[in-house]
């Protein structure tokens, strides 16, 4: 699939990574994909990156199931103080460089995490079953966004994640609208503020760099196989830039 590179770059095929630069793109996508708000990155910054993702993302992950299978009813349920443990458990391990063989397996995690502690805590506290699939529906369009993005390199600038508050601050507002007994009225004001920002930051991203801006590209398998380009993918590369021209000139 092809995808337009913003910047200008110059025209012809793309060059593949080395084995290292592959490596470490491979490595910053799996950080992007974890999705981590401000209160994470400040752990991670204070832990210096040494503490690796997996084995703490797992503690809290059987933890987390632990304490949902046991019930989130009452107000004063421990399951509701989750967060704050997967959030003392995962975050130092923001800044890491997920290197790892087995790193891969830390944003799914995650994301298990976060869709099924918000999915129990809403269907426990009548939280309205169609604002709680619209709201898990928001959070699996941004980070599906995400990881289509960083797959073209078009990486979401830092800011989205930090306005997006990150699952740590998601599930943080989640649990302290539980103790205060109004978590439909947050649910509800959250899925309105992610479903603008990420809807229309998304929107306006993929329209700006979709017009001409840049050469249009097949990064789609760029980095996954070895060797240079071949005169078949310089020829392709070619055609897409004219082509790229041509829909330039038809939009002035």
């Amino acid at each position: 699939m092809s995808t337009v590179l913003p910047g200008g770059m110059s025209a012809g095929a793309p060059e593949r990574p080395t084995p290292n630069e592959a490596f470490t793109f491979h490595g910053d996508r799996l950080v992007a994909y974890r999705d981590d708000g401000p209160v994470s990155h400040l752990l991670g910054r204070l832990s210096g990156g040494q503490l690796p993702p997996l084995l703490p993302l797992l503690v809290a992950g059987i933890v987390t199931a632990i304490l949902l299978i046991a019930g989130v009813n009452g107000q004063d349920s421990p399951a509701i103080f989750a967060p704050v443990l997967a959030l003392l458990l995962c975050g130092p391990a923001s800044t890491h460089p997920h290197s790892g063989r087995l790193d891969w397996l830390v944003p799914p995690i995650m994301r298990a995490i976060e869709y099924g502690y918000l999915a129990t805590l809403c269907f426990a506290h009548d939280v309205s079953k169609p604002l709680t699939y619209a709201f898990i529906g928001i959070l699996a369009y941004h980070h599906y966004d995400t990881v289509y993005r960083t797959r073209q390199r078009l990486w979401p600038a830092k800011w989205v994640f930090r306005a997006g508050l990150g699952w740590d601050g998601r599930l943080l507002i989640a649990a302290v609208a539980t103790l205060a007994g109004v978590l439909p009225y947050v649910i509800a004001v959250l899925a309105v503020y992610l479903g603008l920002l990420f809807g229309i930051e998304s929107v306006y991203t993929w329209t700006r760099t979709g017009t001409g801006k840049g050469v249009m590209v097949d990064l789609e398998d760029e980095g996954e196989s070895p060797g240079g380009t071949t005169a078949q993918q310089e020829e392709e590369a070619a055609a897409e830039q004219a082509e790229a021209k041509q829909a330039e000139e038809a939009l002035r």
